[in-house]
């Protein structure tokens, strides 16, 4: 996505089951806010500007704490659309919310990026954990990524956890969190 594409925050509209590759869905409060080229604005900073204090507003009327949320974005999304990504993690990060960069690994994904990205957590994509006994490949990329995490602050989330074998190298690995069974 290019700095000039315009962005809109359609609150109103039904996120889509799965969105278009350059369109940015964050959960917010049970609902989807689907970030895509839905308003008309002059600028792509008015943009994502536009849509931070859309949600802020949000917060101020329904009176959600900022700190309570934490927007989770996926890796392919947020590369795809990195400085709009960046711009509107740094606005709502100010503002208190937290954020968790989803399915690691599983794009386009360097470590270059993930130093630019204002992320609270780190969810390692499944595909890795899942093969992690049998694979030293996917053992690696999870290794790298609690690193990374580490050095950078940030907490780590294996997904798709399918048994105790797994989450047994998981700990020693010293993986903060993990989602599955």
């Amino acid at each position: 996505m290019e700095a000039d594409y315009p962005l809109g925050f359609a609150p109103d509209h039904k996120a889509p089951e799965h969105p278009a590759p350059d369109a940015l869905v964050f959960a917010f409060h049970e609902r989807k806010l689907l970030v895509t080229e839905m308003m008309e604005v002059p600028t792509f900073r008015q943009a994502v500007l536009s849509g931070c204090e859309f949600v802020r507003t949000q917060f101020r009327e329904k009176k959600i704490p900022p700190p309570s949320i934490c927007f989770e974005i996926t890796e392919t999304a947020a590369i795809a659309n990195l400085s709009a990504a960046t711009e509107f993690m740094g606005q709502l990060k100010e503002f208190g919310c937290k954020f968790s960069l989803d399915d690691f690994g599983s794009g386009l994904s360097s470590f270059a990026y993930l130093k630019s990205l204002p992320v609270d957590y780190l969810k390692i994509d499944g595909s890795f954990v899942r093969n992690i006994l049998e694979n030293n490949v996917d053992k690696a990329v999870v290794e790298s990524a609690v690193r990374i995490g580490g050095e950078l602050g940030i907490v780590t989330i294996a997904e798709h956890l399918e048994n105790e074998e797994t989450l047994e190298l998981l700990r020693t690995m010293k993986v903060d969190l993990v989602q599955g069974f």
